[in-house]
């Protein structure tokens, strides 16, 4: 197609063929178009719309500031046009434009995956994936609009205050370690502990604070100082269970407040200085001993007291010590040439005829 200017203003669409014009002032100037482009590309775009002189072979857009336009040519997606004029040939290929109002900014469509392709789809969209186990929250002009479950979700850009959120709900473990801490008795101790944790509402910990983590971290640290800080080595050492309990009690009263429930809370090292450490294995080892010398005297005395019922057993029953001096005899014959001389005949011909 052509377009017939007179003094820059369009008159005339010419179509396939020849025209002759008198042009002897050159007030006439022609524009050509190949209609297999059917994008209208003309720095005269406007006036040749407002003259309406091609509507007839054109497709016209005219998007305002709250609208987008999607264009499929052949049933192709071919590109997403922001607020502005546009025109494209409908004579040769088939077109389809679909207008979208953008004042809402989340964009649901059932082809989105098509539109996400084009190179236009980066300039005019953001795209938000909240993962398996996550939370999103959409903020539109700083008030909650929408809670996001796991999925992809696109928003066109440059409409109003957007502001996105991802919260993963899955337990996180937090580490909290080289803490030096002073036990009551002067001691200074190095803590590594571990604290994990599960947001229950994203939209508290938003509103709470950027780094939830942090803030645990921070708090965890604060309430070790202030629970170690008030106990002696020994207690702390004899049961760090109730530091844990009580740790968990303080962060958990301000847990729920700020939208996360505490899972767990452990000390998993705890670091004397060198000169301590040697100190207390010496206790140790002399509480070791001190226990072996004790369990060593109690089974002394039972065999003593064993030895004593025996020997009463024994003096108040001759025929019994007798008994018992045969016994020895006869273990130690086994072993050994003996010569038994007894003062008893009858008893010595008893030993005799025994051994």
């Amino acid at each position: 197609k052509g377009i017939l200017f007179y003094e820059g203003e369009p008159v005339k669409v010419l179509t396939r063929g020849k025209h002759r014009f008198l042009n002897l002032l050159k007030n006439y100037t022609i524009e050509v178009y190949s209609e297999r482009d059917p994008w209208l590309k003309s720095k005269n775009l406007d006036i040749i719309i407002k003259s309406g002189i091609a509507n007839e072979f054109l497709t016209i857009i005219d998007l305002k500031d709250n609208e987008r336009a999607l264009v499929w040519i052949e049933n192709r997606f071919a590109r997403i046009l922001s607020p502005g004029i546009y025109a494209l040939w409908n004579s040769i290929k088939k077109i389809k434009v679909e207008i979208v109002n953008a004042e809402e900014p989340l964009f649901y469509h059932n082809k989105i995956d098509d539109i996400l392709k084009c190179d236009d789809a980066a300039v005019q969209c953001d795209v938000f994936l909240v993962s398996e186990g996550h939370k999103g929250l959409f903020f539109y002009n700083g008030v909650l609009a929408k809670s996001l479950e796991p999925g992809r979700y696109v928003f066109w850009k440059g409409v109003g205050k957007v502001k996105l959120y991802h919260k993963d709900l899955r337990e996180v473990v937090v580490d909290i370690s080289g803490q030096d801490i002073m036990t009551r008795d002067n001691v200074t101790l190095r803590i590594n502990a571990v604290l994990s944790y599960r947001i229950i509402d994203p939209l508290k910990v938003v509103l709470f604070s950027e780094d939830i983590t942090q803030s645990l971290y921070r708090e965890a640290q604060l309430g070790l100082r202030g629970i170690i800080g008030t106990r002696e080595l020994d207690a702390f050492l004899s049961d760090k269970t109730i530091v844990e309990s009580d740790l968990v009690s303080i962060i958990s009263k301000n847990a729920e407040k700020i939208g996360i429930e505490i899972q767990n809370f452990g000390i998993r090292d705890i670091i004397l200085p060198g000169d301590m450490k040697e100190l207390l294995n010496k206790v140790t080892e002399a509480k070791k001993i001190a226990e072996a010398n004790l369990i060593s005297r109690r089974e002394e005395v039972a065999a003593m007291r064993s030895q004593v019922n025996t020997a009463k057993m024994l003096e108040n029953n001759p025929s019994l010590m007798k008994l018992r001096e045969l016994e020895t005899l006869e273990k130690v014959s086994v072993h050994s040439k003996l010569n038994i001389i007894l003062g008893n005949e009858k008893l010595t011909e008893k030993v005799v005829n025994l051994i």
